[in-house]
């Protein structure tokens, strides 16, 4: 399982980003959520790892 942390705001971020965050649970800065360890949440993890902060839980 990895916690996941949204730490950078999501205005200003294109479109599919803010998607691939709602899609991961995160709506606002210190949004904590916990995610499965596997190739799904792997490449949403990458497409905005700009923007959170990953641990693993």
């Amino acid at each position: 399982m990895k916690k996941i942390t949204l730490v950078k705001s999501l205005i200003g971020c294109k479109k599919d980003q803010i998607a691939t965050a709602k899609a991961l649970g995160l709506k606002k800065i210190g949004d904590v959520t916990t995610q499965p360890d596997n190739p799904c949440t792997a490449g949403k993890i990458h497409k905005i790892i700009h923007l959170i902060q990953v641990e693993e839980a």
